[in-house]
């Protein structure tokens, strides 16, 4: 398989029973001073530290047909001895990671990244690609097939064989999904899309395909050209309670629970579904922003250590933005529905104090140890550049829509970047998208990128929703399972019941505090994260009965209770607080006033 201008690897699943891949790489003029070559410590697309080379097991090399000394020069970098002739690395990997961000390996299926298992030689990465993908020995996998984006180079379709890569940089952005996968397909753009199903599942495959239809060809058209893409592949593993996903340049891999799926028979869109639609179309909308439009300091990226960036908010928040905006745009759900899920994200921001102590351009900065780190204290310490990211967009989408008269929108902004930066390869500054945004829209945007970005406030969302005819409101939750979202017509308002200012974990029934609120009751009363509460002023405290407890508290009254921090007994005073406003409600306005109801259907690309 090996020729004198590509770097050739194999891979099969050599025992999946014991989560073992098998995989060869040969080099056919390594470095005459010793080939140096290395394993990812991270994978594009999910920032943190993640040392894949924890999980080869065994390594060894050969000059040919002779052993080849080789040493370890750090936690993932390897050095050989100067060999002459070709150079082959054999070594195994260890596959039990079910994400979309490594590998894994069982007796059902296979799936795997090339962060996770193709070692890269140092010097090299430029050389084309060659990976024959093996299938496992037995009858029990004589039905197995492959699902990647990979080029084919010989293989089948969705067989086993040999595929090829333009260089390393391509080789491990197209993920591997092999198995007895459900495969279904259609187009959009003209470009034909498919979606592997992997997994125990149910699903109605014609609604799917015609809902993801929809979605994609609305984003293509977003950006007003054909797809930058021939090919597009769904790998969709499907778990008992799963949810994630990963981008790649002609792919995505996605994690969902069951009920995500929508199921023959349904009739009507539900909350599970919605959910799985809105994260394929995150992760498709990256195919444009971060992949192709993408920081200038993610060029060339070196995986061995953090590459840092201030514009997550944009690359992460403006896509968030997007991903249920064009759940509307497109068709698939209604407006109250997309309403709905507006207020959700919002309420989800509202509801850490992070948000007030750092900037989304620092959680962008320190997403490698702050947000793919998060600890109890999170949501008092940190803000997501994701929510609060999305909350930016929208802000700033009607602000410029406001301040042009609907001349220019977000929507153009996305166009200039495509255009400047993602169809020219070139990396995005660090404060490229502050200026695009001014330089299209002819607006002083700088007031407010300082409040937004670098600044903790919240943006100023009740009068900018109410110039496109949505009403806004924040009011106190009712309860733990109040998420916000579309003001109910005519509901009697409930009375403020008092609340422990913490989140509960309530695995084994037992309610344990997963976090402690800044300024609750419960910090207050000097409990932590990590408590197991066992008695409210006497009562017995079980999961499902804990938030009764403390709402059944007369007001201004302090109660003893009683918890287990480590293995000793404590006793805390705890006098309840009323629940604060961070539950953000929205509701269509009267449509009375023309002016905003024509903003209303430009800016949600509604009809007459």
């Amino acid at each position: 398989m090996s020729n004198t201008k590509s770097i050739s690897y194999s891979i099969q699943p050599a025992s999946p029973e014991a989560h073992i891949f098998r995989v060869e790489m040969r080099v056919p003029k390594p470095s005459l001073k010793g080939q140096v070559f290395t394993l990812p410590a991270w994978i594009p697309g999910s920032y943190m530290i993640r040392d894949f080379a924890k999980n080869i097991v065994t390594l060894s090399a050969a000059c040919g047909d002779d052993p080849l000394p080789v040493g370890k020069l750090d936690k993932q970098t390897w050095q050989c001895a100067p060999c002459e002739g070709e150079l082959v690395i054999s070594y195994e990997v260890y596959a039990w990671d079910l994400s979309v961000r490594s590998a894994h390996l069982d007796i059902t299926h296979g799936y795997f990244n090339g962060t996770s298992v193709f070692l890269r030689p140092v010097g090299l990465e430029g050389l084309g690609c060659q990976v024959e993908i093996k299938c496992p020995e037995g009858p029990a996998y004589e039905q197995w097939r492959v699902a990647t984006s990979l080029q084919r180079s010989g293989a089948k379709p969705h067989g086993f064989g040999v595929y090829r890569a333009d260089n390393y940089e391509d080789l491990i952005d197209h993920p591997v999904e092999m198995g007895t996968y459900n495969l279904l397909d259609f187009k959009a753009a003209g470009v034909k899309h498919e979606v592997a199903i992997t997994g125990r599942h149910c699903v109605d495959g014609e609604r799917l395909c015609r809902d993801l239809e929809a979605i994609c060809s609305y984003q293509a058209g977003l950006f007003a050209e054909s797809l930058p893409i021939d090919r597009y592949l769904f790998q969709v593993m499907v778990t008992g309670d799963g949810y994630g996903g990963l981008e790649h340049c002609y792919s995505t891999s996605l994690i969902c629970k069951r009920d995500d799926l929508p199921q023959p028979g349904m009739e009507k869109i539900t909350d599970d579904y919605r959910q799985f639609l809105g994260l394929c179309s995150h992760e498709y909308f990256h195919l444009w922003n971060v992949k192709r439009i993408r920081p200038q300091r993610f060029l060339e990226a070196d995986l061995s250590h953090e590459v840092h960036t201030g514009l997550l908010w944009a690359f992460e928040g403006i896509t968030s933005y997007y991903d249920d905006l064009s759940l509307v745009r497109s068709g698939c759900v209604d407006v109250e529905s997309y309403l709905e899920l507006l207020a959700q994200n919002i309420t989800r921001v509202l509801r850490g104090s992070g948000r007030l102590k750092q900037s989304v351009t620092e959680s962008s900065f320190d997403t490698w140890t702050k947000f793919y780190k998060q600890d109890e204290n999170a949501p008092n310490a940190i803000v997501s550049y994701y929510g609060k990211g999305a909350m930016i967009a929208l802000a700033l989408d009607l602000t410029i829509r406001l301040g042009t008269d609907g001349e220019k929108s977000l929507d153009d902004l996305m166009r200039a970047l495509w255009q400047r930066y993602g169809k020219t390869g070139k990396g995005v500054p660090e404060e490229g998208i502050e200026q695009l945004a001014e330089e299209i829209s002819g607006l002083h945007l700088q007031g407010f990128f300082n409040m937004a970005l670098r600044g903790t406030q919240d943006p100023p969302l009740e009068p900018l929703l109410q110039s496109v005819g949505v009403g806004y409101a924040l009011r106190p939750a009712t309860g733990s399972e109040d998420k916000g979202g579309l003001r109910k017509v005519n509901g009697n308002a409930e009375p403020l019941r008092p609340v422990l200012g913490a989140r509960i974990n309530g695995a084994g029934g037992q309610p344990r505090l997963a976090a402690v609120f800044d300024g609750g009751a419960a910090q207050q009363a000097g409990l932590s994260a990590g408590d197991l509460i066992v008695a409210v002023d006497g009562i017995q405290a079980t999961a499902k009965n804990l938030e009764k407890l403390v709402a059944a508290i007369p007001a201004e009254t302090e109660v003893p209770v009683h918890a287990f921090r480590r293995d000793e007994l404590m006793q805390f005073i705890l006098r309840p607080l009323p629940p604060p406003e961070d539950t953000c409600e929205l509701w269509l306005l009267d449509a009375s006033d023309k002016k905003q109801q024509a903003n209303h259907r430009r800016w949600l690309h509604l009809s007459n």
